[in-house]
């Protein structure tokens, strides 16, 4: 027994890589000549292949959700508390596939790349995304893997908004969609933060036009002020009061002194920006902010969500959080009433929670709850 084995921990997991040769037709008219995906599965696909669970990630997110990737390794996946034995997602019943979208930067084909066309770095020049751009890639490695029908497709956030894509672009290989902490579409608030975040790695002198990896410079002060933005937005007040307040990590408030003066908040935010510049690449989010402004779900059904959601076929999950401000239950209420109206069967759920947006990620008890049993009601065909 290793030592990551126990505690309804997937274990010890390594991730693979496919490629794909046909080129990609992609929403913004051009083609994307070829591409690669990495993945993890975790679970056994059963002999009918209908236990088949797709994991779509956030922004920042990537193909590791669960388990560990050495026994020396200290921290899980990023959904790790969702996915595993006897978890929301239990692998002893179904089989999950997580992977890194294309356009990202951990492994799969993205802007960190070498273009086969040029032999350079993609770069900036990299093709504009949108959200089925990553849904039709999904379903080329769900060809690969054998699978026909997913018994559910699962995302919080930008993730959310690919479960839903997935609903109308393919509704008949879905049959049950899990949109968390989502929405129909963006804000007028969330593009301008999004813009923010976006003007803070175009002024860093070392983006130098997203051609940074070509010259050896790296935009980590921009980065890093991006990640910063987002976080905030990520965290409710109360979060972030009772996770800082107002406590000093350094200096006093006596006179002449307030130079000195350092927010535990502050040193917070600037270690997050700081992890984050030297594990994300900027042409990447860049990119993923920008497919994340463009997403509109009811766009091509003349701005009629109602319309767009008679196309889907499968049942539906919704949930929310009473704090998240970044996607407010509002929104999600949106996607419910959307869904009524279109008399397609949806269960809905708002969790009082203190977290803010980042609420999604983490084990609190009602969703925790709310999200296993609407998980046994997946039903799996043996």
């Amino acid at each position: 027994m290793n030592a990551h084995s126990g505690n309804r921990s997937v274990g010890i997991v390594e991730p693979r890589s496919v490629r794909f040769d046909e080129p990609l037709a992609l929403a913004c008219g051009r083609d994307l000549p070829g591409f690669e995906l990495v993945y993890e599965t975790y679970g056994e696909l059963n002999p009918r292949r209908s236990n088949a669970i797709l994991i779509c990630h956030a922004l920042s997110g990537h193909h590791h959700a669960a388990g560990y990737h050495s026994e020396d390794d200290k921290k899980p996946g990023w959904w790790d508390e969702c996915i595993g034995p006897g978890k929301p997602i239990d692998t002893t019943r179904f089989f999950v596939v997580s992977l890194n979208n294309i356009g990202g930067c951990h492994g799969s084909t993205g802007p960190s790349s070498i273009n086969p066309l040029t032999g350079e770095v993609w770069g900036p020049d990299f093709p504009s995304l949108r959200a089925r751009d990553w849904v039709n890639s999904q379903a080329r490695l769900a060809d690969y893997l054998g699978i026909d029908c997913w018994a559910a497709v699962i995302g919080g956030s930008l993730g959310g908004m690919q479960a839903m894509r997935w609903s109308l672009e393919y509704p008949d290989r879905i049959r049950h969609c899990i949109v968390i902490a989502a929405a129909m579409k963006l804000s007028a608030q969330n593009l301008a933060f999004n813009e923010v975040a976006r003007q803070a790695i175009l002024s860093d002198p070392a983006f130098a036009d997203g051609h940074y990896l070509e010259r050896g410079t790296l935009p980590a002060r921009g980065l890093a002020l991006a990640r910063m933005v987002g976080h905030i937005t990520y965290l409710s007040d109360h979060a972030m009061a009772s996770k800082f307040g107002r406590d000093l990590r350094s200096g006093s408030f006596e006179q002449g002194n307030e130079e000195d003066v350092e927010f535990q908040v502050q040193s917070y935010l600037r270690y997050q920006g700081n992890q984050f510049s030297g594990s994300f690449d900027a042409n990447t989010y860049m990119l993923m902010t920008r497919a994340l402004d463009y997403f509109d779900l009811a766009r091509e059904y003349d701005n009629d969500p109602v319309k767009a959601f008679r196309h889907a076929q499968c049942s539906f999950l919704v949930i929310s959080f009473s704090t998240d401000w970044r996607f407010s239950p509002a929104r999600s209420r949106e996607i419910v009433n959307a869904l009524i109206a279109a008399d397609r069967p949806v269960t809905y759920a708002e969790i009082e929670a203190d977290e803010g947006h980042d609420a999604f990620l983490l084990p609190i008890p009602r969703y925790m709850d709310v999200f296993s049993a609407y998980m046994r009601r997946v039903g799996v065909e043996d």
